[in-house]
């Protein structure tokens, strides 16, 4: 049987490090205080501890802390490499540019050269993306921080295999995650020192250089699985989703901040996931097996699920700084400031789905009955809820209107509104019209009905107003899961907004009606009016300059 050492040198030309495969959670945590090195401050050095225990010890989580100038995805600095065979079928865009393959064949070469005079120690950990077998592939993490491995580990499906051995299958790829490397954009053919780079013929994510947000383990292969699995005629989504008590599936799909995590966590529905979902022909599960959420501001009284993991084992709490004058090893994790947006405004953190009390049994569900598309409004000018027919639907998933949260992408530092199509255009390797055509046509088979919940602010812009409560929203949610928006006999009335023409209801149980038409809560009509003009014209310009009315969706707004 070929061991781990051997396949690495066969496979990539590794020979020199010391190689650390499959280990347990709880070695990888001591291995993480123990060897985990580098940069935590602009001003500091690069052999500074980055993974700290708590008061908890072993039994608690692990705080990690990134690289200053990586506490979000590298979005300017990713990358696959321009293959023949798949340059014509990939969504070029600035969150997913070309390498070309000479200049990448070559920095691969230099990457595993350095690793093999570097010598030091790597942590292989082998799981598998994807709990259904019908939509999931091995993955390989080989990376110089045993902060990533302790990271897939809780994201994703512990391979069967623990022991030395592990040849990777035909689908397998593997994540080569080099820290210490430092790349030159004159010699490289890259923008910065860092790259993240995914190589489709090879099946190989290439990271190198200080990229060290954990988000890139997941996120790179949620892209790669983007590629693979519509081309199968399974659809892939930036989603989340859960089942009900009368086995009633929903989908919610949405950017970070929108509240995927938050409102897939409900202690009334069992949690299929929180970030990540495909849909086959049978129905709905979970590409992961951990979930990976927000923590600035968190509120734990209204979150009490993701709260409580926050001290279990197991859990990655990523860049919360430590209480002034105490160390993380003397801190309580339930004492953190949670609103400390010392480091980041993307403080994060991991932990696996077993956290979770509520879980749908092997991640899975049926087809869904209801689809959410979440958006952030950031101007104050959707309603809370909108109810949408399958144009709308269609319009409004390809438009994919939000606000990016600050910090969750390096140079964002406020609110801003985007369009993403698909509610996750930088992880989606095709283009919106694949994703689209799979979505309508797996609507039509599901009789799935569809609203747009708006989690965002409510009486004015961001910076000058709240953001519509949670309980409300909650509230809405759960009248759209019961279908009482889409139930002629609840008696509930709609409203067709002037500006926007989308339709919304008037009055919902457990909801002030006040804030259900958004123009009633500012105190200024003339300049919520104003402020819905402009945004109609960001619609339409984006629908314009993606030319989504060439592909058949109907311009809605």
């Amino acid at each position: 049987m070929t061991n781990i050492k051997q396949l690495l040198k066969s496979q990539l030309g590794i020979d020199g490090p010391e190689i650390h495969h499959n280990l347990s959670w709880s070695e990888l945590f001591q291995a993480s205080l123990k060897f985990d090195r580098g940069r935590i401050d602009q001003q500091g050095g690069y052999d500074d501890q980055k993974a700290y225990a708590t008061k908890l010890r072993g039994n608690g989580p692990i705080v990690f802390r990134t690289d200053p100038d990586c506490t979000g995805r590298p979005v300017s600095d990713t990358y696959a490499v321009a293959w023949p065979e798949v340059e014509s079928e990939i969504w070029w865009k600035d969150s997913l540019q070309k390498f070309d393959p000479d200049k990448y064949q070559q920095l691969l070469s230099r990457v595993i050269s350095h690793l093999n005079q570097y010598r030091g120690r790597l942590f292989v950990q082998d799981v598998v993306v994807g709990q259904d077998p019908e939509c999931s592939i091995p993955y390989r993490i080989i990376g110089q921080y045993a902060i990533h491995s302790m990271f897939a580990r809780n994201m994703f499906i512990t391979s069967k295999s623990t022991d030395d051995t592990g040849e990777s299958s035909d689908e397998g790829w593997t994540m080569l995650n080099v820290q210490t490397f430092q790349c030159d954009p004159e010699r490289d053919g890259c923008r910065s020192d860092r790259v993240a780079i995914l190589d489709f013929r090879n099946r190989i994510c290439l990271v190198a250089g200080r990229a060290d947000y954990c988000g890139l383990v997941k996120k790179s292969i949620f892209t790669v699985m983007n590629y693979l699995l519509p081309k199968r005629g399974i659809l892939s989504m930036h989603s989340s989703a859960n089942i009900g008590s009368d086995n009633d599936s929903a989908i919610l799909f949405g950017l970070s901040g929108t509240g995927k995590t938050t409102l897939s966590a409900d202690p009334q529905r069992k949690l299929i996931g929180d970030d990540e979902i495909c849909w086959t022909d049978s129905g709905i599960s979970n590409i992961e097996n951990g979930c990976y959420a927000k923590l600035i501001d968190l509120d734990k009284n209204a979150e009490p699920i993701i709260a409580a993991a926050l001290s279990m084992k197991g859990t990655l709490i990523e860049n919360v700084p430590n209480l002034e004058g105490i160390p993380y090893e003397d801190t309580d994790p339930q004492d953190f400031d949670l609103h400390d947006k010392s480091i980041t405004e993307n403080t994060r953190f991991s932990y696996p789905l077993s956290c979770n009390p509520n879980l749908a049994e092997g991640g899975r569900g049926d087809h869904p009955s209801t689809i959410v598309m979440l958006t952030a409004d950031a101007f104050g000018v959707l309603p809370p809820i909108s109810i949408l027919d399958e144009d709308e639907a269609m319009y409004h998933f390809v438009q994919g209107f939000t606000a990016r949260v600050a910090g969750t992408e390096v140079g964002i530092k406020e609110p801003e509104a985007t369009f993403s199509s698909c509610f996750g255009s930088p992880f989606m390797a095709h283009k919106p019209m694949v994703y689209a055509n799979l979505l309508k046509k797996k609507m039509r088979l599901s009789n799935a009905r569809c609203v747009l919940l708006n989690t965002g602010w409510i009486g004015g812009s961001a910076g000058s107003a709240p953001r519509i409560s949670i309980s409300a929203t909650r509230a809405l949610l759960d009248a759209a899961m019961r279908g009482e928006f889409h139930n002629g006999s609840s008696g509930i009335k709609f409203k067709k907004h002037p500006i926007l023409g989308i339709r919304h209801p008037v009055t919902c149980r457990g909801v002030d009606s006040s804030i259900l038409d958004p123009r009633s809560c500012w105190s200024d009509k003339g300049a919520y009016d104003r402020a819905t003009h402009r945004l109609r014209e960001m619609f339409r310009r984006n629908f314009s300059n993606h030319q989504f009315g060439n592909s058949g969706i109907p311009e809605i707004i």
